[in-house]
């Protein structure tokens, strides 16, 4: 068997890169397994085309998980970009679930601030402004207005390393990729009709190489609009939010949920306002979300 990474994933059809950079189609042997972009496989060929039989052990995986179905992103990232403007304006329940499966997966994540050439960022910065607080680092960018100093403040945050670049419809993500991989609409165009998902569909997760020698790679993922997170545990949520995160050694009670109990640590940092009245309420929805049972 031959080695190999999985560069798209559609349904049960896989593209598979060699070691050499060949690209070959493969399907998956057997219904149990489950590809993603960012596997490392074992395939064989099988005519003009190959098939997978074995699949290596994940470093990582980032999915969101609802009541009905797991969507799984990437496998094996180094990191994850969330892409977010102020126009359209970001949800930030959105952000924070995307950050919260980060963390839950030991992903570093990191926050491109798209747009900031246009008057409505500055209310996007105020909103942004817990998360730099918590350590995150927020890289500004006008992709539009200005392509070269945006190149310059990514490529250094981006070189040697797998990112998954996550966004909603709007923020910009189209345009980061093909500023960074010019030759990124063809390569969709190639993949899209060899897994016969269409011209332009947005329904493969495509990987791209940032530079010749093949070190450095952006993952583009189709947009969402819901991001379930039923696989964390609701009395696990605080410890994936740094913010409530660093409050939690002061708690009175060792399973205080953060919402009523006396001598919450937790309440006591929201009431000196280290904890933004933001952050407060999508915990609330989330801890709620999280309790609900599944049937």
């Amino acid at each position: 068997m031959s080695a190999g990474l999985v560069v798209a994933a559609h349904g049960r059809h896989v593209m598979v890169e060699t070691p050499e950079g060949r690209r070959v189609l493969c399907h998956l042997r057997g219904k149990k397994n489950e590809l993603v972009v960012g596997d490392h496989v074992r395939w064989q060929g099988s005519g003009d085309e190959g098939v997978v039989e074995q699949v290596e052990p994940r470093r990582n995986l980032l999915f969101r998980q609802d009541a009905w179905r797991t969507k799984s992103f990437a496998a094996n990232l180094d990191q994850l970009l969330m892409l977010v403007a102020g126009e359209p304006v970001f949800g930030e329940s959105q952000l924070a679930r995307a950050l919260i499966a980060a963390q839950a997966a030991g992903i570093p994540a990191l926050i491109g601030l798209n747009k900031t050439d246009l008057p409505s960022a500055a209310a996007a910065r105020e909103r942004l402004r817990p998360y730099g607080a918590m350590g995150l680092e927020i890289v500004e960018l006008a992709l539009k207005k200005s392509p070269a100093a945006a190149r310059e403040r990514l490529l250094p945050r981006l070189a040697g390393r797998t990112t998954l670049v996550l966004g909603a419809s709007g923020m910009g993500k189209s345009t980061l990729i093909n500023l960074l991989v010019p030759q990124a609409e063809a390569q969709v165009g190639e993949i899209s009709q060899a897994l016969g998902t269409g011209r332009h569909t947005t329904s493969a997760t495509t990987w791209y190489w940032l530079d010749a020698e093949r070190r450095g790679a952006l993952i583009d993922s189709p947009g969402f609009q819901e991001f379930g997170l039923r696989q964390i545990a609701p009395e696990r949520l605080a410890t994936l939010m740094p913010d409530f995160a660093a409050a939690l050694g002061d708690c009175r009670f060792h399973n205080c949920t953060h919402r009523h109990e006396p001598g919450c640590g937790v309440r006591a940092a929201m009431a000196r306002g280290e904890i933004s009245a933001s952050r407060v309420r999508i915990y609330e929805e989330l801890f709620g979300e999280l309790s609900q049972k599944q049937w």
